[in-house]
C-alpha cells in the first residue's frame, strides 16, 4: 500500500472514531466556524497548532509559514489576517515560533538553500539589529535567543499592521501573544503579551 493510501485509510478510521464518540462532531463542525484565536505559526510539521493547545478543529484558526513570519508584503498572510479580524472577529492573534527552528537556523548559518533565502532574509535582518545581544551566544542557544527574537518581533509586525490598528481604533476586543513552543517537552512559554 502506497504512503497516500494510508492517509486515507487513516482519515476513514478517524472519521469513524470521532463520529463513535460524538454523533453529532461532524454536523456542529459543519455548521461555521467561530474561532477566537489566529495562530500565526511556523510551518513545521512537529508543530500543529490544534494539537499542542489541545483545541478541537473550528476552534482556531491557522496561518503558518517558514519561521513564522509576519511580513507587510506578503499578500497570504495578511489576508488571513484580514478575515480573522474583521470577519471572524478573533479575540487572540497568537504569533507561535518553536525552539530549534530550521528557517531561523539557516538564516543564522547563511547556507545558500534557494528561493528560500529570500525570505530568510527578513530572519538574517533580525539578526543583524540583534547582532550585539546575539554575539556572546553560540551553537543552539544562539538560534533558540533569535527564535524567541522573530516571535516577538513578528507580534510587533502584528501590532503595526493597518488592519489591527483599525480594529483596535473601533474598539474591537484583540489581543496579541507572543509564544515559543518547545519541541523538547512540549510547552509554550508566553514571551510577552501585547494589549
Amino acid at each position: 500500500m502506497s504512503d497516500i493510501k494510508q492517509l486515507i485509510e487513516n482519515n476513514q478510521r478517524w472519521s469513524e472514531a470521532t463520529t463513535k464518540a460524538d454523533p453529532e462532531f461532524f454536523n456542529k463542525l459543519s455548521k461555521r466556524q467561530n474561532p477566537e484565536y489566529l495562530w500565526i505559526g511556523c510551518s513545521d510539521s512537529r508543530v500543529p497548532a490544534n494539537q499542542i493547545v489541545d483545541l478541537l478543529p473550528g476552534d482556531i484558526f491557522v496561518h503558518r509559514n517558514v519561521a513564522n513570519l509576519v511580513v507587510h508584503t506578503d499578500f497570504n498572510c495578511l489576508s488571513v489576517l484580514q478575515y480573522a479580524v474583521d470577519i471572524l472577529q478573533v479575540k487572540h492573534i497568537i504569533v507561535c515560533g518553536h525552539y530549534g527552528c530550521g528557517g531561523v537556523e539557516a538564516a543564522l548559518v547563511n547556507n545558500k538553500l534557494g528561493l528560500i533565502d529570500n525570505w530568510l532574509g527578513h530572519i538574517r535582518d533580525l539578526a543583524t539589529k540583534y547582532k550585539e545581544e546575539l554575539a556572546p551566544l553560540q551553537g543552539q542557544e544562539k538560534v533558540n535567543r533569535l527564535c524567541e527574537l522573530n516571535v516577538l518581533e513578528q507580534a510587533i509586525n502584528v501590532r503595526r499592521n493597518a488592519i489591527v490598528q483599525e480594529a483596535i481604533g473601533r474598539g474591537q476586543e484583540l489581543q496579541i501573544h507572543s509564544w515559543i513552543y518547545s519541541l523538547n517537552n512540549g510547552h509554550i512559554k508566553d514571551l510577552e503579551s501585547h494589549n
